[in-house]
């Protein structure tokens, strides 16, 4: 009898950590057609209000190298699209508050890769530019948090806390700058609420 008991004790026990873990995964992100965004599969990302700009593109910010992300100006069938690469090995599909690599789908003019990172603070505005390039370092995770306006909208968010979740980072949500009549990606503003789409 006793082993029935502990043999049931230990089914339930496993059946309940099964249960915790499936219930402790974060939300998939997903796109404007309500799929999730899958490891390696080309997206193009939009803002949420169409006024805001266009589609996320590379962007040449001062005629030369590197390149910035940011938007196109005006909304419609131009951008770059991109690729996620979740940091968590053997995970295909981008979940909330995970942390991935960002890459735009592009070949660059820019002998560097097309991987966005969090750029070096701007002394004038204050603000830290997403710009390309992969150093391998905690500058090029970010991860999606969703809106609470609804709908599949989110918000792109630089916070490598899963690398390394006893550093103190400077979190920070993309949102969009405005200079010299281009807009680039940057941190540390108002955030920009985006979806996405597949290419």
């Amino acid at each position: 009898m006793k082993l029935i008991i502990r043999s049931l004790s230990l089914i339930w026990l496993v059946m309940a950590v099964a249960v915790t873990a499936q219930e402790d995964s974060p939300a998939p992100v997903l796109d404007t057609s309500g799929q999730p965004l899958e490891r390696g599969v080309e997206y193009y990302i939009n803002p949420a209000i169409t006024d805001n700009g266009g589609r996320f593109t590379l962007i040449a910010r001062n005629n030369s190298c590197p390149l910035y992300a940011g938007q196109e100006n005006v909304s419609g069938p131009e951008g770059i699209p991109v690729t996620f690469a979740p940091f968590e090995e053997g995970e295909n599909v981008v979940r909330e508050t995970k942390n991935f690599k960002v890459t735009f789908s592009a070949l660059s003019t820019c002998v560097q890769s097309t991987a966005w990172k969090v750029g070096e603070q701007e002394p004038e505005t204050k603000r830290r530019l997403i710009v390309t390039g992969n150093d391998g370092s905690y500058s090029n995770y970010f991860y999606i948090g969703k809106e609470q306006v609804g709908g599949n909208v989110y918000r792109i968010v630089w916070c490598p806390a899963e690398l390394c979740p006893t550093c103190r980072f400077a979190c920070g949500n993309v949102g969009a700058l405005v200079e010299n009549g281009k807009r680039l990606l940057a941190l540390d503003g108002s955030v920009l609420p985006v979806v996405f789409e597949r290419a």
